[in-house]
């Protein structure tokens, strides 16, 4: 179905509508697991809306921002911000990273000093004291797990993109030039050579893939991040390159899997596993910005508008996605542990469902 232009912008409306009941709906699972597991031992509720869950949705509002300069979205975002510095920030790892990518760039746009100290203290610490695998590798620490000598495809989009961003506010070209290292090393372990396909995970702790598993999510936060950070800072020719390589190569094989209505599965490459929203909306995402960066096939702007459709279908009257996974550690030794994670709506669910509909926006004309 062709859709308009005031159609797709009132879809995302509804989407931000839906966005703070999400954003702020307790996580029993998580929080009951944080009071065996924390990591820190602080204050649990530090950790209950600040999380990667939260951070991508807020970056999802920010683009919003940015795109339309209406300031009831900058006021969610500050309201969000307040309300959590009130009650404290979390011990400093991979997830609680996330919030940050948006809070940088509300304090670049209003001159907030309060948030770029935060920013400039979190960014300070990733890259002199963040814990490493071999080879400088960012090891994918959570709230609540160490994975020592492990790097997840998830790093890129919650901790790197940050980095990226305060070498460019704050003209660190250490920040930029680690953050260009974060995604070649990624590259070189992450990304399946025959298929462009990237595993969840590494470890150096016996080398290996875990279960070799192409995670849907896990792919999409490399088909939108590799975009975002080229857009973001600029990359050295030969690191740009090769980067560009490494995400066409992946979204050629995308393009094969995806089903006739626009979705794809959980496991890219498995057809009994469950179609998955939150994917969906990350690779159409990343692949139109791909397209309209000028590195991505122009055939493939109509594979990614197909998500247009099943996306507004599994959006219910209230303005929630649903058909997303929740959040999902790593599979370590089977794949069928992604098929048995529960489907719930989720901060991320709604963000990326805002930048998929706000990119499509830019390949439709706009109604008479």
């Amino acid at each position: 179905m062709q859709h308009t232009a005031s159609e797709i912008s009132s879809q995302m409306k509804r989407y931000l509508g839906s966005f703070e009941k999400v954003l702020y709906e307790e996580d029993s699972q998580f929080l009951d697991g944080m009071k065996t597991k924390s990591l820190a031992n602080d204050d649990i509720r530090r950790y209950q809306f600040w999380e990667w869950t939260q951070g991508v949705g807020l970056f999802g509002v920010w683009k919003l921002y940015r795109e339309t300069k209406d300031e009831r979205y900058m006021d969610i975002l500050i309201n969000y911000y307040e309300r959590q510095l009130k009650i404290g920030l979390p011990a400093k790892n991979v997830n609680t990273v996330t919030p940050l990518l948006a809070m940088s760039y509300v304090a670049e746009e209003k001159k907030n000093d309060t948030y770029m100290d935060i920013c400039k203290e979190w960014a300070k610490w990733i890259y002199e004291d963040f814990p490493r695998t071999r080879e400088g590798g960012l090891q994918h620490i959570t709230s609540d797990s160490v994975n020592e000598g492990e790097l997840w495809d998830d790093t890129l989009f919650m901790t790197v993109l940050f980095l990226a961003n305060m070498g460019r506010i704050l003209g660190e070209q250490k920040y930029i030039d680690e953050a260009e290292y974060q995604f070649l090393l990624h590259v070189k372990y992450l990304a399946d050579k025959k298929t462009g396909l990237w595993y969840h995970g590494w470890t150096f702790k016996g080398d290996h893939n875990f279960a070799g598993a192409f995670w849907g999510r896990g792919n999409c936060w490399v088909t939108a991040a590799i975009p975002e950070f080229l857009d973001m800072v600029p990359c050295s020719p030969s690191v740009k390159k090769f980067l560009i390589g490494a995400w066409h190569r992946q979204v050629e094989t995308l393009i094969q899997y995806q089903e006739d209505n626009g979705m794809w599965h959980t496991l890219v490459d498995d057809k009994d596993s469950y179609l998955e929203a939150s994917a969906t909306c990350g690779f159409a995402y990343g692949i139109l910005k791909g397209v309209r960066m000028g590195f991505g096939e122009p055939e493939w702007q109509q594979k990614a508008l197909l998500a247009l459709d099943p996306i507004m279908e599994a959006t219910d009257s209230e303005g929630v996605v649903h058909q997303v996974s929740y959040g999902t550690p790593m599979g370590r030794e089977s794949k069928d542990f992604y098929k048995n994670i529960e489907l719930k709506p989720m901060p991320y669910g709604q963000a990326m469902a805002m930048l998929f509909f706000m990119e499509s926006l830019k390949f439709i004309p706009g109604d008479n």
